[in-house]
């Protein structure tokens, strides 16, 4: 099965000959081509049709070349234009490149150029989404979304909290955003110039840990190549977000607990203390009272921690909010795969909104991007929602609907890594090692299959 790229590209030319080479060297390379023989048709189709790519000559019969690149940037300005020119009109070729246009072809035509000023101008267009992308997600990362009394309490309890500098104990389930309320604390603090760490308690084995938060001296022991400063000298001045503080041993339980009272800490194998000014934030799913009863926490350890004390709703408990995160996950795919916003039908909100969510809101974001990316079609329908739901519960299922033994294969592969990441929480030495492959194998899987998350290291 051959796979056919998601770049689209409409070539405007009145020249019969040039229409029908152009579109033969783009499909032998697996693109989608249309074609239009004046700038007016080529207006049409483009209101019409999304495409990554125009390639446009400067003589047109009725609305002219320049004319029309200025439409179409109008229309949409992230479309790479090509302007092909004829002998002698290098200079007004020269010009359309400050409109907007990427470059320009003379003819008679080199295909081999034409391909290789093509891949290029798909790539400058990638870039320039990617970049556009991630400027927008960096201020997106601390919205709370959510209207109910549940999340306003919050917010005002966090806008109450995060200007002062007392320890902040964050409680929720899985999912429920704990990172992102931390985020948000420190954003409103008056550390916000300095660095936020985050460092998952969960993720790091044992006899790393403290290596991990305070730091080694080389040679300090079998591994240890070269010095290695920790999370508490990386967050100095700012804020250290320590999530799953109940899968700490009681060990480091002791020596964080010497950090936070010397305001200062010691690198395994290092007889110096590095003073260090670090506002903690912790996060945990587990009851530290009953742990503390157990004896797998310490008391004294909790008492440090929990100076301000927040609580972040499940999902099920804030229902009403479920259409505004929704909305929110369409908005932020849509932008992320460079799709249009999808339909959802009064039917598949209800399911949705109905549903109770144990995975809270890391669970809806992931049926959310599921849907732009195994669902092409615009409207999202009751039996969508039902299906994914379906292959959610039941890993095998859904296997036989693809046409090829590689899409099962590939779907399968997808759903074993994410789980397997799911079970690490994101560490990506960790899921390599336990899938058997390299960590740079492991990231081109990711990126292969669009799975995204935040990773420990």
């Amino acid at each position: 099965m051959i796979e056919v790229s998601s770049d689209r590209i409409l070539i405007i030319d009145d020249e019969e000959g040039i229409r029908k080479s152009l579109t033969a060297i783009f499909k032998d390379e697996n693109f989608s081509v249309d074609t239009a023989s004046t700038g007016e048709e080529g207006i049409s189709r483009i209101k019409r049709e999304r495409y990554s790519l125009i390639l446009l000559d400067i003589w047109l019969p009725g609305m002219d070349g320049v004319e029309t690149l200025e439409e179409i940037k109008k229309i949409d300005p992230d479309i790479e234009v090509v302007v092909i020119s004829g002998h002698g009109n290098v200079e007004t070729a020269v010009k359309t490149t400050k409109l907007g246009a990427f470059d320009f072809i003379e003819k008679p035509l080199d295909l081999e150029k034409t391909m290789i000023i093509t891949r290029n101008a798909l790539k400058q267009r990638r870039l320039k989404r990617e970049v556009r992308f991630f400027r927008e997600s960096e201020d997106e990362k601390f919205i709370m979304v959510g209207e109910s009394e549940a999340m306003n309490e919050l917010r005002q309890k966090i806008e109450r909290a995060a200007p002062s500098e007392g320890r902040i104990i964050l409680f929720g389930e899985n999912g429920t955003g704990k990172e992102l309320v931390a985020r948000l604390i420190h954003k409103l603090s008056e550390r916000s110039s300095k660095p936020f760490v985050a460092v998952n308690c969960a993720a790091i084995p044992d006899e790393l840990i403290e290596s991990e938060l305070f730091g080694h001296k080389k040679g300090a022991f079998t591994g240890a190549a070269e010095d290695k400063v920790g999370k508490f000298e990386q967050a100095d001045g700012g804020t250290l977000f320590l999530d799953e503080i109940g899968d700490m041993s009681l060990k480091t339980q002791a020596k964080v607990l010497r950090v936070l009272e010397e305001e200062a800490i010691q690198p395994v194998g290092d007889l110096r203390t590095i003073p260090v000014d670090v506002r903690v934030i912790t996060a945990t799913n587990k009851n530290i009272e009953k742990m503390i009863s157990e004896g797998n926490f310490r008391q004294d350890l909790y008492f440090r921690l929990n100076v301000l004390p927040l609580y972040i709703p499940p999902l099920r408990f804030r229902k009403e909010d479920i259409p505004l995160l929704i909305n929110y996950y369409q908005k932020y795919f849509s932008k992320r795969y460079g799709e249009d916003s999808k339909n959802f039908k009064p039917s598949a909100m209800e399911i949705l909104s109905a549903y109770d969510w144990p995975g809270n809101v890391r669970e809806l974001r992931n049926i959310i991007e599921r849907i732009y990316i195994m669902h092409s079609a615009k409207e999202v329908d009751e039996n969508v929602v039902r299906n994914l739901f379906k292959m959610s519960a039941e890993p095998e299922g859904g296997f036989f609907n693809h046409s090829t033994l590689k899409a099962a294969m590939e779907n399968f592969e997808k759903k074993f890594i994410i789980n397997m990441l799911n079970s690490n929480n994101y560490n990506i030495g960790e899921t390599a090692g336990a899938l058997g492959i390299e960590r740079t194998s492991l990231y081109r899987k990711m990126k292969k299959y669009n799975i995204n998350g935040d990773t420990n290291e």
